[in-house]
């Protein structure tokens, strides 16, 4: 297995040239600490610039941070949290939503890794039946939803204006887990504001888009983040050196990097996806909407493939894997990828 290349995940390769050099101007002289600095004024207004004057933005080390802080922050413990079975909130990140928050996750089925009417209708009925047996049961609070989701897919704006509107209806708080944010506005080709319309807080991924150790927690009305700050101190997640945390979101969001990034990353799994169609007992499963390609492969290719380029079985009962280009991945990569997956599945005699 080559260490140099993956389509393992996204957040495999290093970071990108402009945030590392970005990092190695804060080590220059003093700042002041947790936040009261230059480096975090410029950032928080670079991203205040495309989700709105409104927008409360707060940097923390780790998605999983930014998920959980996002949810304990407008939620209590007898509350509930909506989300679909296949989020990672739900499958990824070993309880911690639940163990931190003491919120109940309550999932629903998923169509491609989205919310639908069904599941919609189905959340409704949970809805009304625990507000019924309130103190009894949970109070739902919050619904979650991942842009892009957990198979690649993408959310339409009308899709997320349907979410929003059916947690207007019920008095729900919306939360966009938003790890691969950019590229899901990249393939939309629709700005973060507009993606976000009607969202309360997102948690906005930045480790997977070039970032070193990054993410930030955005809340969209007024007044919505007033806790975050105790609860951020609370969970371990308030750096005193939060300059090199910030100097990498000021990169980010100069000369739309984000997107710069996101579109590579959209544009080689669409390459990805061209080289392996054409290739003897190969089959795509999901749709190709973002930085990720899913197919099926023959059993006894996966390990041996696995030698050349890491990634992930998805789903071993099907033999189903996942590729997930990034910032980084080249058309070489993707050649070199295809011509070995060739050689297993079409040896010659």
């Amino acid at each position: 297995m080559s260490e140099e290349i993956s389509f393992g995940s996204d957040n495999h390769y290093g970071v990108h040239p402009d945030v590392m050099a970005a990092i190695v101007r804060a080590n220059s002289g003093a700042a002041h600490a947790y936040g009261e600095d230059a480096y975090t004024e410029r950032a928080v207004e670079k991203m205040r610039a495309v989700f709105g004057s409104q927008a409360d933005i707060f940097f923390v080390f780790n998605g999983t941070a930014a998920n959980v802080l996002s949810i304990q922050t407008l939620a209590r413990p007898h509350q509930a949290v909506l989300c679909t079975t296949c989020a990672h909130i739900n499958t990824d990140e070993c309880g911690a939503p639940e163990a931190m928050t003491g919120c109940k996750l309550i999932s629903f089925p998923h169509q491609d890794g989205k919310w639908n009417s069904q599941s919609l209708e189905q959340a409704e009925r949970v809805i009304l039946d625990n507000l019924a047996m309130a103190p009894h049961r949970t109070e739902p609070k919050i619904i979650s939803l991942t842009q892009t989701t957990e198979f690649g897919t993408v959310y339409s704006i009308d899709e997320i204006r349907t979410i929003c509107a059916f947690a207007r209806q019920h008095k729900l708080y919306v939360h966009m887990d938003g790890a691969r944010i950019a590229n899901a506005a990249a393939a939309l080709g629709v700005s973060l504001k507009e993606m976000t319309e009607g969202v309360d807080v997102v948690s906005f991924g930045g480790t997977k888009n070039g970032l070193m150790c990054a993410e930030a927690v955005v809340f969209l009305r007024p007044g919505l983040g007033q806790a975050f700050p105790y609860l951020r101190k609370q969970a371990m997640q308030l750096p005193s050196k939060m300059r090199f945390l910030s100097a990498q979101f000021d990169a980010l969001f100069t000369d739309d990097l984000w997107l710069r990034n996101a579109q590579h990353a959209n544009q080689m799994a669409r390459l990805l996806e061209k080289a392996l169609r054409p290739i003897s007992g190969i089959k795509i499963t999901r749709p190709v909407e973002a930085n990720a390609v899913f197919a099926i492969l023959p059993a006894d290719v996966i390990p041996q493939l696995q030698k050349h380029t890491f990634f992930y079985e998805w789903d071993s009962s099907l033999h189903e894997v996942r590729l997930m280009a990034s910032f980084h991945t080249t058309q070489t990569e993707i050649e070199g990828f295809a011509k070995e997956l060739r050689r297993l599945v079409q040896p010659t005699s």
